[in-house]
């Protein structure tokens, strides 16, 4: 039995910077798969860059957090100004209304699959298809694309997804050595590879990205993007995935 992996990077179409670092890290990495984000300004770099490496796995990034709703005026309830509410919106009880979420994140896809592109599998930003009715909605998404989901939610049950969900690998672009787990990166890395070998799939969520101004900008999170495209390219941990005779890597349009 091989054990089927998933390495997938959250934000293609953010930038052209966080483009060209995801492109790396497939093109010489061991990346296999991207979600994409129809909303925001490097889209159309990202569609002209997937056109040029059709083995990139493409998925969905849906977004709700992160710059301007593509139905603009139609989503009242998903907006403050023009702008999406930011995270803290959904920290405690929120009430949007279902039916706009619906046609924005229906949309987004749409605007994916209207480039050409048929997109393997629907995750979000920060997470946001997991929170509250939000997951019924990309539930009904799932069924409508027939389309597999990051499973990192309560009723993951009730779509396709991978056996198991990695969310702590961004610990590889670490400068201090801190990790979320608490553990130290090799000893992470280890029970990893434990991991990856006890299910039949996983998926390993990063976020690898080159960095420039609209990234600099834009987002909190910046330089340990810039580290995990060299460790996808050049770790030992790389070296080991590539080499181990027992590891199939694939995007989920081959689940």
């Amino acid at each position: 039995m091989r054990h089927k992996v998933i390495f997938n990077s959250d934000d293609f179409g953010y930038s052209r910077g966080v483009n060209y670092g995801i492109i790396d890290a497939y093109s010489k990495g061991i990346l296999t798969s991207t979600t994409l984000m129809a909303n925001m300004p490097g889209f159309q770099h990202a569609i002209a860059l997937k056109k040029q490496h059709p083995h990139l796995g493409v998925g969905v990034h849906l977004t709700l957090t992160c710059g301007k709703p593509l139905l603009a005026n139609k989503v009242p309830s998903l907006v403050n100004g023009e702008n999406f509410h930011p995270l803290n919106f959904y920290d405690c009880d929120f009430k949007i209304n279902p039916d706009e979420l619906f046609a924005e994140w229906d949309a987004q896809i749409n605007k994916v699959i209207q480039t050409g592109i048929q997109p393997t599998h629907l995750d979000s930003h920060h997470h946001t298809h997991t929170m509250g009715g939000n997951q019924e909605i990309v539930i009904e998404l799932s069924k409508k694309y027939n389309l597999p989901v990051r499973g990192n939610f309560q009723h993951q049950n009730k779509i396709k997804h991978v056996d198991y969900f990695e969310p702590f690998f961004d610990d590889v672009g670490s400068a201090s050595g801190e990790t979320q787990t608490g553990l130290p990166l090799e000893t992470y890395l280890n029970q990893l590879l434990d991991q990856i070998k006890s299910h039949s799939s996983t998926e390993i969520m990063c976020h690898t990205a080159y960095l420039d101004v609209a990234l600099l900008e834009g987002s909190s999170f910046q330089y340990p993007r810039l580290r995990q495209v060299e460790f996808m390219i050049h770790s030992e941990f790389a070296n080991k995935i590539r080499h181990d005779p027992t590891i199939q890597l694939i995007h989920y349009g081959e689940l």
